[in-house]
């Protein structure tokens, strides 16, 4: 058995709030919101996805990196989290397919991990103090001055980030011999969706976040998608409007986390930062419809408002989150359009809600 000494490295909240633990390996200073993830097991899906841009992220399992990574297991072409803070990092792996360390992985991509974290206390603290913005320390930076750049860092709050994540350039996915045409707005789409999606036999053009209705309906779709992403909702204005006019034009619309939010706003209905968000693999929603139950991969730190939700004479709500009462899903009365706040995408994790994809096939038939 080899034994390496690692350098001390901190976490500070910007409550002045500071946890200890130590570097693996990568120096350096990095910036986010602390948010803390629930699930067991794929964290390569995690570390990805998109909608974590900008986040902190705190794994609530012991062991991570102990199954490697696999290149085929990504939902975007890069890491999207900001910094990992963990227990035990597992510098070796045993996963007969993967192709290589979680340590290799964050070292070509730069990521900065801070391990032997009391994460017990830290997610405790988080649930009771709400997620704040924080920093990984790993280089020996004083205090202060960590402070000080810490409390120059943006609150989420008002936050637009789906530029940082979309794509530049439209593109396609699937095959273009499919049944079906789908216009996707990018706002920070995971790419597991577009597979749900091309299995079920479409073919998606995937456009800017910043697209206009005209550009995504010069597809000639049979309907559209607006996706998950991170940050603020409200400051998306010409994804809210593209919303509105697919509406107005009668077109199936489906949403996902960012994109259902987004929905709401184009109906009048307000979104607000959440104490904690949900972040996990096992969250309990109930389909209030069918009144089965289902459970879920979600990824949000911002929900629809559910007593305007409740109010609104077009819409209803579909689905709901068993653990707090918050708003999962909902759906226009009056237009072929609906949405959900959970992943129904999501792998690995429970495939409970895969019938959402065939309903938006179903609503591309009608």
């Amino acid at each position: 058995m080899k034994y390496t000494t690692r350098k001390s490295a901190i976490l500070l909240l910007s409550d002045g709030t500071i946890f200890h633990g130590k570097s693996i390996g990568i120096s350096g200073t990095t910036f986010g919101e602390v948010c803390f993830n629930t699930g067991m097991t794929g964290y390569q899906e995690i570390f990805t996805d998109p909608s974590y841009y900008g986040q902190i992220m705190v794994a609530t399992n012991a062991h991570i990196g102990n199954y490697g990574v696999n290149d085929k297991e990504v939902e975007s072409e890069s890491i999207k989290i900001s910094g990992l803070v963990c227990k035990n990092f597992s510098f070796n792996y045993s996963r007969e397919d993967a192709t290589g360390s979680l340590e290799e992985y964050f070292t070509k991509q730069n990521l900065i991990c801070i391990s032997d974290v009391d994460t017990r206390g830290l997610v405790s603290y988080i649930r009771d103090n709400g997620a704040m913005n924080s920093v990984i320390c790993t280089d020996d930076t004083p205090i202060e001055e960590l402070k000080a750049a810490l409390a120059k860092v943006p609150d989420m709050k008002g936050l637009e980030l789906a530029s940082k994540v979309s794509t530049k350039e439209p593109y396609y996915f699937g095959d273009e011999n499919a049944k079906y045409k789908i216009s996707a707005l990018d706002l920070g789409i995971k790419t597991n969706i577009l597979r749900n999606l091309a299995k079920r036999d479409c073919y998606i053009k995937v456009f800017p976040y910043d697209s206009k209705y005209s550009e995504l309906a010069s597809f000639n779709p049979d309907g559209f998608f607006l996706s998950n992403g991170p940050g603020d909702p409200e400051p998306l204005v010409s994804s809210i409007e593209v919303a509105k006019e697919i509406l107005a034009n009668d077109k199936p619309l489906f949403g996902i986390c960012l994109g259902h939010q987004v929905i709401g706003l184009a109906n009048g209905i307000s979104t607000y930062k959440m104490f904690n968000g949900h972040r996990g693999i096992n969250h309990p929603v109930k389909n209030v419809i069918t009144g089965k139950g289902e459970i879920t991969s979600q990824n949000h730190g911002f929900a629809v408002n559910k007593e305007e939700l409740d109010n609104h004479p077009e819409m209803e709500i579909t689905h709901l989150h068993l653990n707090d009462g918050t708003v999962a899903g909902m759906r226009l009365k009056n237009k072929n359009c609906f949405s959900v706040q959970y992943h129904p995408e999501a792998s690995p994790g429970p495939h409970d809600s895969s019938y959402l994809f065939d309903q938006f096939v179903e609503n591309l038939k009608k």
